[in-house]
């Protein structure tokens, strides 16, 4: 609870200058830079403000997944090419700075601070959302065949952007969603 005269979040100017201070140093230095004192000193904010609203980098993680942009493809009404249509999308959005160093950041805090777990599982599924709904939109009903078939497009992306560090491979997403494609027309295999 704030306290009488207060108010109860920051300005809306002070908001988007810390944020995008904490973003900057995210992407230049890693999630271990996201604390008040060293967002002072790039910011000019006062420490206490900073720590009223952000005290832990896990409260900054929190404030950039709510601001950030998930774009969507527009549907085109054929719910293969809308699929192929998603997954160049999440392409794009692995292959930018922000998504990946975005997760190594989610997954480093994850490691030490057991709160930023539903953090960085929310920012996952927000990533699959478009794919969930893609599948849905070609007739899987079953909550566990969408799944199965998200992770088997998605995880390799996952994989290549995360863990080895590199550019998605486009060709290889395209596959697995001809794969799951194939298994959906076949579901008797």
């Amino acid at each position: 609870m704030s306290k009488p005269g207060r108010p109860a979040g920051p300005a809306a100017d002070t908001e988007e200058i810390v944020l995008t201070a904490a973003l900057d140093l995210l992407l230049t230095e890693g999630g271990t830079a996201l604390t008040p004192q060293r967002l002072h000193a790039v910011t000019g904010v006062a420490r206490t403000t900073i720590y009223r609203h952000w005290p832990t980098p896990r409260d900054f993680l929190a404030a950039l997944i709510s601001v950030a942009p998930h774009p969507a493809a527009q549907p085109t009404g054929d719910p293969v090419a809308d699929l192929h249509a998603e997954v160049d999308l999440l392409c794009d959005r692995l292959r930018d700075k922000p998504v990946a160093a975005f997760l190594r950041a989610l997954v480093t805090a994850s490691s030490t601070d057991p709160e930023c777990v539903p953090l960085r599982q929310r920012y996952v599924l927000d990533l699959f959302a478009p794919v969930y709904r893609s599948i849905r939109a070609l007739g899987v009903a079953a909550a566990a065949d969408i799944e199965e078939a998200a992770t088997a497009i998605v995880s390799p992306l996952l994989v290549d952007a995360l863990l080895l560090d590199r550019t998605a491979d486009r060709q290889r997403a395209h596959r697995a969603v001809d794969d799951v494609l194939t298994r959906i027309a076949d579901p008797i295999r």
